[in-house]
């Protein structure tokens, strides 16, 4: 799966729950991470090299389900009231009474199998009946809604979409960012639910009839957060117009799927790499990753550098006189000046860099902001300050860069095939690879959609009554190149959810990936294999930007 992951097919959970159990005490060399999904496990190593290897050792390794929880101990209990919109409806599907239900989600032992599509959503495996999910997803389900979808159950961790069917409600609250550890249930845990009267709260006196209200991400296009204090000697930028999107990103929270937190970042991480190392920081200092204008004032004087798509850059001096900088080379932005950025003229997203790095908090290790899961800082906001550190070290401003040249035509895009490639038909595989497709308009940070030929399955994957017409949930790695249904193929990108039910036809290598976040709606797009997974790629074949 891609150059650096190997996926192993499982016979069932509790085969890859064992898998995973034994990778963990006996790491393969080079192992960085193990994932689990409903019948597969994702190992991720540290270069191609152990790749390759590993995947020799995984074909011959014997494993063994040890009982009922080979992974871990740990048993959480949920108090659930088992009040949901689809109790009746879920009864009356099986043929049983609400209480056969209750009793049945009750009565047994849950384990924690894998992380989800958010942070804090584990699938929870038992033994019960098999619910089939909602024909149509709601677009909203409450935080603490306990559910029920296929063979599994979980906790919606925060008001989310979803499509599994609702049994009832709990007030744990499954992630919380200011605990140690944030997830209330790690894969490996038994969860058992607990039925329990609902609570009513009766307020009395002067806080009767008063309410409060948390912000969520969902919120932040209307929020403008208070200004924070400038950092020691730093200095601040100050967002005076955030543009269509201005997020702060550094190289993001990897090594954290496991929980459902994708790896997040910045979507260009070449042109973030390049910004830090222009004006003097580390490569992984927190940047603005900004789409179209963006305008933002000095608080001290700053050294700033602007990377990513070309576009025309100026500072805008307190008495009125500007001049024209040039992307990709630094320069300095005096007290109380402005620096503004106008329309790429070609491509998608730039990366404002400041000496110093931003000075943010740390959300799990980063300070980068994850459209998907709502961690990290608010999208920027006009009056949004943001604080910059003192420069750390002795390294100096680089010399200014030329730009590479962008490509005239359609991107080529280096892809390794596999690893669902049984899934299509002979004649989707190269339709992938010899057609020209054309980027949606329905594309963020999370997945690139493109537009183009239908590619189709197998035969015996479209035949309604076959059982191989549905993929288990397995996990999923950025680059990944899912075909849903519809056949139109979605390049995951680096807010992508974590597992995924689609199956992943190619995955797009590093460089491939860079280019790929900066194709807007409209650009073309071309897939150019590099052979199976595990070969190397060929710049000759392939060329990057």
């Amino acid at each position: 799966m891609g150059r650096r992951a190997v996926l192993v097919d499982c016979v069932d959970l509790a085969e890859a729950l064992a898998l995973a159990g034994a990778l963990a005490s006996s790491p393969l060399p080079g192992q960085r991470d193990v994932r689990v999904g409903a019948r597969t496990v994702l190992v991720v190593l540290a270069d191609a090299t152990s790749a390759e290897q590993a995947a020799g050792v995984l074909t011959v390794l014997p494993v063994e389900p040890e009982g009922d929880n080979p992974v871990g101990h740990r048993v959480v209990t949920l108090d659930v009231v088992y009040d949901g919109e689809d109790l009746r409806e879920v009864a009356a599907s099986t043929g049983r009474s609400t209480h056969a239900v209750v009793a049945e989600h009750t009565g047994q032992r849950w384990t924690a199998a894998f992380g989800g599509f958010a942070p804090g959503f584990v699938y929870l495996a038992g033994s019960g009946s098999t619910v089939p999910r909602r024909a149509s997803p709601r677009t909203r389900v409450p935080a603490g809604a306990v559910a029920v979808g296929g063979e599994f159950s979980a906790v919606y961790p925060r008001a989310s979409p979803g499509g599994w069917q609702l049994l009832g409600t709990t007030a744990a609250v499954l992630w919380d960012v200011t605990r140690e550890p944030p997830e209330l249930v790690h894969p490996g845990d038994l969860v058992r639910f607990v039925a329990v009267r609902p609570v009513i709260a009766v307020r009395t006196g002067r806080d009767a009839g008063t309410t409060a209200r948390v912000q969520d991400h969902d919120d932040a296009a209307e929020a403008v957060p208070a200004v924070a204090a400038v950092s020691a000697g730093g200095g601040a930028l100050v967002v005076v117009d955030p543009g269509a999107l201005s997020l702060v990103e550094d190289l993001g929270r990897p090594g954290n799927e496991g929980l459902g937190v994708p790896p997040s970042g910045a979507a260009d991480r070449g042109a973030a790499v390049r910004a830090n190392r222009l004006v003097g920081n580390p490569p992984g200092e927190a940047v603005v990753e900004t789409l179209g204008p963006l305008a933002c004032r000095a608080d001290g004087d700053l050294v700033l550098v602007v990377t990513g798509a070309p576009g025309r850059v100026s500072v805008h001096a307190p008495d009125g006189t500007s001049r024209v900088v040039e992307v990709g080379t630094p320069f300095a932005l005096p007290d109380g000046a402005q620096v503004r950025l106008g329309s790429p003229s070609i491509g998608m997203r730039r990366y404002l860099a400041v000496r110093g790095g931003l000075d943010l908090p740390l959300t799990l290790g980063s300070r980068s902001t994850d459209v998907l899961s709502g961690l990290g800082p608010l999208r920027l906001a006009a009056g949004a300050v943001l604080p910059v550190a003192l420069p750390r070290g002795a390294a100096v401003v680089g010399l200014p860069e030329l730009a590479a040249p962008w490509p005239d035509g359609p991107m080529e895009v280096p892809v390794a095939l596999g690893p669902r490639t049984d899934w299509f038909t002979a004649a989707a595989l190269a339709a992938l690879c010899s057609a020209t497709w054309v980027v949606s308009d329905r594309s963020d940070r999370v997945g690139l959609r493109l537009v183009g030929p239908r590619l189709e399955r197998t035969p015996e994957r479209t035949r309604p009554d076959s059982p191989a017409q549905e993929l288990a949930s397995e996990p999923m790695v950025p680059g990944a190149v899912q075909v849903p249904p519809s056949g139109e193929p979605v390049v995951l990108l680096v807010d992508h959810p974590v597992t995924g039910g689609y199956p992943v036809v190619a995955v797009v290598l590093a460089p491939g990936r860079d280019l790929l976040a900066q194709a807007g709606p409209g650009r073309r797009v071309r897939f150019c294999p590099v052979g199976t997974a595990l070969e190397a790629v060929s710049p000759a074949r392939c060329p990057a930007r």
